[in-house]
């Protein structure tokens, strides 16, 4: 932003807000993660019948380390959000609808503070453990490399930069990237960031992005990425919080890095 220059004249802006915010948050938002979250997750549907009649002493699938998921919008601070998305409306978030809320879950901040806007997604999925699938820890692993292949695989993303990220979860990926989005007939650039992170039997997927418009600059790549993996720290520790509060065993559950908040410089 440029805060000694004189404000500009936008009535189109002033005018359009609403609807155009709104436009805004949804292009931000990659359609397979709306798509997962009205569904539930495969290979989590009731058991055929037949296992009513197993044995006591047939396999049982190995005990996952969480068996519930906090609200998604209850996992980021309201002064992470302020930070993050600045003028976001509504301040607590905009849930997106689950079929079962113990299994999957997504929140949605977005804001515009005169021409800059941000949106957040944090994302939650759950896995159980499952004797022909697998453990819910495996099987959440292996949901990390879907998440990872929807921004690598998708054509309209360029500049793409994936890294691990140490010291956040059990395992983590952070993945930087420019998309272009078509809102209101016109081509708008974002800068945005995703950090994919299991903790036990969780996928926590936080997506971030953040354009500048009518001319404004693109959000510096530094800020984006710091402030994306600063929420995603902020979702495992709450995560794990969530399940001690509960009484199950979140050993691990919060090993979140310290991330100290950083200026978009």
């Amino acid at each position: 932003m440029h805060p000694t220059a004189t404000p500009r004249s936008s009535p189109s802006l002033a005018a359009g807000r609403g609807p155009r915010l709104r436009a805004l948050a949804w292009a931000a938002v990659p359609a397979l993660l709306i798509a997962g979250c009205s569904s539930t997750p495969s290979g989590d549907d009731a058991k055929d019948d037949s296992a009513a009649g197993e044995e006591q002493s047939a396999p049982e699938p190995e005990p996952v380390r969480f068996t519930d998921l906090p609200s998604p919008c209850a996992t980021i601070s309201g002064d992470t959000v302020g930070d993050l998305v600045p003028k976001a409306d509504p301040e607590g978030g905009s849930a997106l609808t689950s079929n079962d809320t113990s299994l999957s879950g997504t929140c949605l901040w977005s804001g515009l503070k005169e021409y800059q806007y941000r949106s957040l997604t944090v994302s939650l999925r759950r896995f159980e453990s499952d004797l022909s699938l697998g453990s819910g820890d495996d099987r959440a692993q292996g949901f990390i490399a879907q998440q990872i292949e929807e921004i690598t695989g998708d054509g309209a993303n360029s500049d793409v930069d994936q890294e691990e990220l140490a010291g956040t979860g059990d395992s983590a990926v952070t993945l930087a990237y420019n998309a272009e989005k078509d809102i209101d007939d016109d081509k708008q650039d974002f800068r945005q960031q995703r950090v994919v992170v299991r903790t036990g039997n969780v996928v926590i997927t936080v997506d971030y992005a953040g354009t500048g418009l009518e001319g404004d600059d693109l959000p510096g790549a530094k800020g984006i990425k710091e402030r994306a993996e600063t929420a995603a720290a902020e979702a495992v520790d709450r995560l794990g919080a969530t399940a001690a509060d509960e009484g199950q065993d979140a050993d691990g559950a919060e090993d979140g890095a310290d991330t100290d908040k950083k200026d978009d410089e």
